[in-house]
């Protein structure tokens, strides 16, 4: 999954934005100024509660062999132990904001659900499923994009499943 982000060439947004539209999306990527970098931030920003924020956490499975992407609930925190059950592996942990940025391209507060060199195994957090809308980033703490979780579910081609504390 790993890219060059320090290629001049590479653009966050546009990664979502041409991964959106490849997966025929018709949604819109919206820009504020100020940043979405939290999960409160998001909520004010889009005048959404925290719940309906979305939170796209990549995950280190096995020491780095491969990597996934927890969706979660702005409110929900991951529950690892369920994830390494569940995807039956010894080892799962957080990336850190240097392995974010040098496999995927985009920085935290900005990571989004979508736009990677390749989709990683994605997790969706059961809870999101409770909202007709939720908010993820668009590839910067400044880019977000409006989505249903079933069109979510479809364009990652993730499993809706049960990973919060």
């Amino acid at each position: 999954m790993s890219i060059n982000p320090a290629a001049e060439d590479f653009d966050p947004v546009e990664a979502v934005s041409k991964c959106l539209l490849d997966s025929q999306f018709d949604g819109k990527i919206f820009y504020t100024k100020d940043t979405i970098f939290t999960v409160s931030d998001a909520s004010s920003a889009v005048g959404a509660p925290e719940e309906e924020i979305l939170k796209s956490i990549l995950l280190r499975v096995n020491r780095g062999k491969f990597f996934a992407l927890a969706l979660m609930s702005g409110v929900n925190r991951v529950d690892t132990k369920k994830i390494k059950k569940m995807l039956k592996v010894s080892h799962l942990s957080f990336a850190n904001p240097e392995e974010c940025l040098m496999l995927s391209g985009f920085k935290p507060g900005g990571v989004p659900p979508v736009g990677y060199p390749e989709q990683p195994m994605t997790l969706i957090d059961e809870d999101l499923f409770k909202y007709s809308e939720v908010w993820a980033a668009a590839g910067t703490d400044h880019a977000f994009f409006p989505i249903c979780p079933k069109e979510l579910m479809r364009i990652t081609r993730g499993e809706k499943a049960d990973i919060k504390k």
